[in-house]
């Protein structure tokens, strides 16, 4: 079964101010699409694959494809119109996922200027994570390179730091777009996938 280029669930400009029309336009119908396109075509190369050595030399475009759809499936729900503009992006109330981020950084800033360091020491183009660990039962950051799907803990807030996700906007200042992105994450999305996990 072929994959689908998942439908954003608001508009293109509910994000405004934080992220422009223009960005998720061509973040969602460009990259996300050629990823998916990729991928698909990769999955039917593999399946016509009939040697060790074939299906290998597809390995990469499997990881880095797949990886950005799975990746920017989730980044989408992971965003919401933010409160001013009466959405749920940059609201985080009490509950679980309030609790574990204090419980791991002290409080939600404390985790903001954390995560924000962490991807922002990103080499190039890459994902910053939130992300639960099933051994310990905390939430840590993390970081993966290019599209790398984040494997060794459980999603639960995904950042996007391509530049495809900011520069029209932000020009090369990643802190300013990791800044203003916190005011249309959906921690409630991010809540969800806690309690799941």
């Amino acid at each position: 079964m072929a994959h689908v280029l998942p439908d954003l669930p608001y508009p293109y400009d509910a994000l405004e101010p934080y992220i422009s029309r223009q960005i998720m336009e061509l973040h969602h119908k460009k990259h996300h699409q050629t990823y998916v396109n990729a991928l698909n075509a990769a999955e039917a190369a593999y399946a016509k694959a009939s040697t060790p050595k074939e299906r290998i030399a597809l390995q990469a475009a499997l990881k880095f494809n797949g990886g950005g759809h799975i990746n920017h499936s989730l980044f989408w729900k992971n965003l919401a119109p933010a409160a001013e503009k009466n959405g749920r992006g940059g609201v985080l109330k009490d509950g679980p996922l309030k609790t574990a981020i204090e419980a791991a950084f002290g409080s939600l800033e404390n985790f903001k200027k954390e995560f924000n360091a962490a991807t922002l020491g990103i080499q190039g183009s890459g994902w910053g994570w939130l992300g639960y660990n099933k051994n310990t039962k905390r939430l840590e950051i993390a970081t993966t390179a290019n599209q790398d799907p984040l494997l060794h803990l459980v999603p639960i807030i995904g950042v996007d730091i391509w530049e495809h996700a900011f520069y029209l906007q932000y020009l090369n200042v990643k802190a300013d777009y990791l800044n203003a992105i916190w005011s249309v994450i959906n921690f409630e999305e991010a809540e969800k996938r806690l309690v799941e996990a």
